[in-house]
């Protein structure tokens, strides 16, 4: 399919919502794998598959492609170091390819909170929202992991944008794949990290945490574009506005991850109603829902004005170490939902801890017009890293 039309049925299914899981996911639910809660014996290690089944990878409903796709579960870590256990799916391309493949770690935008929104309970329905993207790049020949995130797609509430437990499933569903038997792949393959909006967030701090948590892994660079780089600014940028919805879906996340924050202590009767709505819907339904409201309309006092929310949340700020591998950084000028100074700031600190970065500004880029623009570009800057080319980097 031709590239334009790719990306137009892209704008068309981000609108689309997640329905079921597949039965693999179904089973992992039903042997209580979720953290080391309801498990038995000894937690994985990160990386280690803990259980995987045959699926199927359609970037649109009845789509289908030449690859073989299966939907595991695995071990990584939470942002407090505790063993978990995440979900995901593993791609690769049936292309008679013989020698070793690239693997690209691909890290989702928002979703949603409710396990039906993750993308391993999409691809086999064709509803991923991201599902035409992931196949521009196994055409390349390339395979793709793609992490469901910590509570999204197993029991739990999904740990929405809290940073370092993003950064843990996204590099240990490298290892989980080359690791899995069938797919072709093995210990010490070429990967790339990629990912935009929360998934550039996801990217970004596999990007930092690879040299100290998976120093293993041959990254051989990271494209991470819409980077919420600053939680703090994103959150009072959307107040009001129209990411209004993932304010408090980043609230519900973070208080996932940290209990002690005690999120529903804050909350009025409008915002247990939301709170609730929220962890049973996926984006599109959640970001309607709390249009243009405000953090005054559904607490009975703000928590970003306390200490404890302000030390957690920018717990997940990224910059403050620099990526030992290359990295693409790029953001819209005028997105709408993350905002443009807090990447701008991003791409300064990895320069300034001596980060190779090629940064790109998209003047007048939106938030979804940014992602189809470079998207593309974004892989074929991959291509180069896979293939040996040095990165200059634009600091």
């Amino acid at each position: 399919m031709h590239l334009r039309r790719h990306l137009r049925w892209h704008v068309r299914t981000k609108q689309l919502r997640a329905t079921t899981w597949a039965a693999a996911g179904a089973l992992a639910l039903s042997l209580g794998f979720a953290g080391t809660a309801g498990a038995t014996g000894p937690a994985p290690a990160p990386g280690e598959i803990v259980t995987s089944a045959p699926t199927s990878f359609h970037p649109l409903p009845g789509q289908p492609t030449r690859t073989r796709a299966w939907h595991i579960t695995y071990g990584s870590t939470t942002a407090q170091g505790a063993p978990d256990v995440v979900s995901g799916t593993v791609i690769v391309p049936q292309d008679g390819r013989t020698g070793p493949r690239p693997l690209v770690t691909y890290a989702v935008g928002t979703v949603g909170l409710a396990d039906q929104c993750a993308p391993s309970a999409g691809f086999p329905r064709g509803t991923a929202a991201e599902g035409n993207l992931i196949e521009l790049l196994t055409l390349r020949g390339w395979a793709v992991a793609v992490t469901d995130y910590e509570g999204l797609g197993t029991p739990g509430t999904h740990t929405y944008t809290v940073g370092r437990s993003e950064g843990h499933a996204v590099l240990d569903a490298a290892r989980a794949a080359q690791r899995l038997p069938g797919t072709g792949l093995a210990p010490g393959g070429p990967v790339g990290i990629m990912g935009y909006s929360q998934g550039g967030q996801a990217a970004g701090w596999a990007a930092e945490l690879h040299d100290t948590y998976a120093p293993e892994l041959d990254v051989r660079g990271t494209a991470a574009g819409g980077v919420p780089a600053d939680l703090v600014k994103a959150a009072e940028y959307n107040d009001g506005r129209i990411g209004a919805g993932l304010v408090l879906m980043a609230a519900i996340g973070q208080d996932a991850a940290f209990p002690e924050l005690d999120l529903a202590s804050y909350l009025n009767d409008r915002g247990r109603a939301r709170t609730a709505f929220l962890k049973q819907h996926c984006v599109a339904a959640g970001t309607a829902a709390n249009l243009f409201s405000r953090i005054s309309d559904v607490t009975v006092r703000n928590p970003l004005q306390q200490p404890d929310w302000q030390r957690v949340l920018h717990s997940s700020d990224l910059g403050t170490h620099a990526p030992d591998r290359p990295v693409r950084l790029y953001h819209g000028t005028q997105d709408e939902i993350v905002p443009y100074d807090a990447a701008a700031l991003l791409r300064a600190g990895w320069c300034a801890k001596g980060a190779v970065v090629d940064w790109k500004a998209l003047p007048q880029g939106g938030h979804g017009s940014s992602l189809a623009a470079e998207s593309v570009p974004a892989a074929n800057w991959l291509a180069d890293r896979f293939a040996g080319r040095p990165a200059a980097g634009n600091c």
